[in-house]
């Protein structure tokens, strides 16, 4: 069934294929002053299917432009996830004497073995010498194949400066697997984490351990996507923070713990390359209806940019994911609406065609909402209770939802800061909603598809809102 296109919902400053279905962000580098952004992407269907690369960049994260494939399905399999490198020093030898590539190390994986259940996913290198417009795959592949397991991919390698060595963390089922390499070609096995510990609801994926810093202190923070049993239903990331000596990643804690507590934030990795600073991007998606959404001529987004970063609260190192500061540079670059009334707020959402941010300052000791409403009678509510210090995404009547059973849901967060005033930003870029809270200590991504544009605020409690376009 082909759907008719759907330009209201065309999101305006979140990352979209111009057509056909695409799923989990892939090969994240930045690379000569450009941010590349490849994806999982099928260019014949809006449903999932022989996984190519796509590929996009961007200078400034909010303005993308939308490329040739990247990497397509050959006779060694599909082109699952996996992560790009800037090989400075040509380790690999995949680079002429003196030039130095950009290396993809990703899945390769044979549909037609996957239903006898045996082996079929292993690892593979391309390179490229012109800043990733075309690619080369090695001829060697795969360089590191399956060891007797169903699952086995998702690699995302890192340059590990203490051993002076490439590390690579794959995904492996139910848990996540380390291995290390001088050339991108050879890896030996460095450890084993996770098989009792987290959330393990579904098969892990999308693994990335990434190097933060605390009160000037390295700390270690490892991602894991999980396919089912996420804090809404479905897919969700959670993480684990510890500390990685070269060979053993070691969680400092038990407890399970969330990257984002919406349902539509998933398969989410960093950036490489881009020192001093951590930045993630996420599939806005639900592995529970992600094939069923009512968008055409695609199908699939990508969350906006976030900077990964560590706070502690009451003794506890904690996760935040704030959006990128070039977000944050558009938006207060843009215009700026300061609210005196509920009529002039609706008046500036209905002029902001549901593509704008709005920006709360709350009371954190008495209960407060915010409420978008259109002409249709669509209603999406944001409220918090500060009783049960959680936040609240209403989206059980915003709009169309009968494409799945279980998508018209209320979506929880703990409020995890403990200042006396909250502040929170709702990004909305028409099907879009990311909500992030206290510098991104708390954040809800979810979808919502209202029959007509949001046209309508309303406000309760001790709450100030301001609005803002790009």
């Amino acid at each position: 069934m082909t759907l008719p296109d759907t330009p209201q919902h065309r999101p305006a400053y979140h990352f979209t294929p111009q057509a056909h279905w695409m799923n989990d962000p892939n090969g994240l580098v930045f690379y000569e002053g450009v941010y590349h952004l490849f994806f999982q992407y099928h260019p014949h269907s809006s449903v999932w299917g022989p996984m190519h690369w796509g590929h996009a960049t961007s200078r400034d994260l909010v303005h993308w432009q939308e490329h040739a494939l990247a990497l397509a399905p050959d006779e060694l399999g599909m082109i699952f996830s996996g992560s790009v490198v800037f090989d400075a020093h040509n380790t690999s030898g995949l680079a002429p004497q003196g030039q130095a590539p950009l290396v993809a190390i990703f899945t390769h994986s044979q549909p037609s073995t996957e239903a006898l259940g045996s082996p079929h996913q292993h690892q593979s290198l391309a390179w490229s010498l012109d800043a990733g417009a075309t690619w080369h795959k090695y001829q060697g592949n795969p360089v590191l194949q399956s060891p007797g397991l169903k699952d086995f991919r998702d690699p995302k390698v890192f340059w590990h400066a203490t051993t002076a060595r490439w590390v690579m963390s794959v995904a492996c089922g139910d848990h996540i697997a380390f291995y290390a390499s001088e050339d991108l070609k050879n890896w030996s096995m460095l450890s084993r984490f996770g098989q009792a510990m987290g959330a393990h609801g579904g098969v892990w994926e999308c693994p990335d351990l990434v190097a933060l810093t605390l009160h000037g202190r390295e700390r270690w923070v490892l991602l894991v996507s999980v396919t089912s049993g996420g804090p809404q239903g479905g897919s969700a990331t959670q993480y684990f923070v510890g500390d990685f000596d070269g060979r053993t990643f070691t969680a400092e804690h038990a407890d399970v713990r969330w990257l984002d507590w919406g349902p539509d934030n998933y398969a989410g990795v960093t950036w490489s390359n881009t020192p001093g600073r951590c930045l993630f991007i996420g599939w806005m998606s639900n592995w529970l209806y992600a094939a069923k959404l009512p968008t055409a001529p695609w199908r699939g987004a990508m969350t906006l940019p976030r900077e990964l970063q560590l706070r502690e609260v009451d003794g506890h190192a904690w996760l935040c994911t704030p959006v990128a500061a070039e977000v944050e540079s558009a938006f207060q670059s843009g215009s700026v609406i300061h609210v005196q009334t509920s009529h002039d707020l609706s008046q500036a959402l209905a002029n902001s065609q549901g593509r704008c941010r709005l920006t709360l300052t709350a009371d954190a000791a008495t209960p407060w909402a915010l409420q978008l409403s259109n002409a249709q009678g669509d209603i999406w509510r944001l409220h918090y209770n500060p009783e049960t210090r959680q936040f609240a995404v209403d989206r059980t009547m915003a709009g169309q939802s009968d494409f799945h059973p279980e998508f018209a849901t209320c979506h929880m967060a703990p409020r995890l800061a403990c200042s006396s005033v909250i502040h929170l930003q709702v990004y909305l870029d028409a099907c879009l909603m990311e909500t992030i809270a206290d510098d991104g200590l708390s954040a809800i991504t979810s979808l919502s598809f209202p029959s007509t544009t949001w046209t309508g605020i309303e406000r309760e409690g001790n709450v100030n809102i301001s609005l803002q376009t790009l």
